[in-house]
């Protein structure tokens, strides 16, 4: 109950306003049956908008730091995520990530959609970070598609609360399923793992335009974009 409110009552009416969201690809999205979506990660908009553009319930994979804090905000973020059925995962490892991918699967194999960014946290300074190798964890052993949804326009935008507040108009593009076919007989290789997230990766920055650095995003990056900028979440 608490999701499809939020998300057609309460979200949908001020994300409309406030970032004025335009979606293509939409018929690429499964009317039935299970779907991974994978997309780029600037600001905490993304999954917003992205859900916005899917008639379905979509349940995002949130990172661990947003369920914990005392303060009132953090306190409030954490009640929203679960309410609407979020669930928390810690990216550091593959170990650390695995009660998270488990749900998520869990999920999955019930017809469900599920929504992961590869990064495992928003990107610093805009560019394209390396993915971690969760959304092919699931994609490869299950049979999932996985859907590259690339989002363009949330950098540019400040929410009220923030600095200098300014609205804004952010694209979202659900591209075709990635074929992932090449890796169909290696469901359970980390290598395989690694080359069709690299795919992926690749695909995204195509379509986003993003420039591309192959490493991960550390913390100590996202914390002093966040002191700098006043954006932290």
């Amino acid at each position: 109950m608490w999701y499809w409110f939020f998300k057609f009552v309460v979200v949908a009416p001020i994300a409309r306003w406030y970032v004025r969201p335009r979606w293509s690809g939409r018929e690429n999205l499964p009317r039935t049956g299970p779907f991974l979506l994978a997309g780029n990660h600037v600001t905490m908009i993304d999954p917003v908008v992205i859900s916005l553009g899917v008639p379905r319930r979509v349940i995002f994979i949130a990172k661990q730091k947003y369920y914990s804090g005392k303060s009132l905000r953090r306190r409030a973020l954490a009640w929203f995520l679960r309410a609407i059925g979020q669930v928390p995962i810690d990216p550091a490892s593959a170990a650390a990530a695995s009660p998270g991918l488990d749900y998520a699967g869990r999920i999955l194999a019930e017809g469900g959609v599920v929504a992961l960014f590869p990064e495992g946290t928003r990107s610093p300074d805009g560019r394209l970070y390396r993915g971690r190798t969760g959304v092919m964890r699931l994609a490869l052993p299950l049979h999932i598609p996985v859907i590259p949804a690339v989002v363009q326009g949330t950098r540019e935008i400040r929410l009220p609360g923030q600095p200098n507040p300014r609205r804004g108009r952010v694209s979202i593009t659900y591209d075709a399923p990635l074929d992932l076919s090449r890796w169909a007989d290696r469901p359970d290789d980390p290598a395989a793992w690694r080359e069709a997230t690299d795919a992926l990766m690749a695909r995204i920055a195509e379509l986003s335009g993003q420039e591309y650095a192959d490493r991960y995003v550390t913390d100590e990056e996202l914390e002093e974009r966040d002191r700098r900028t006043g954006t932290e979440p």
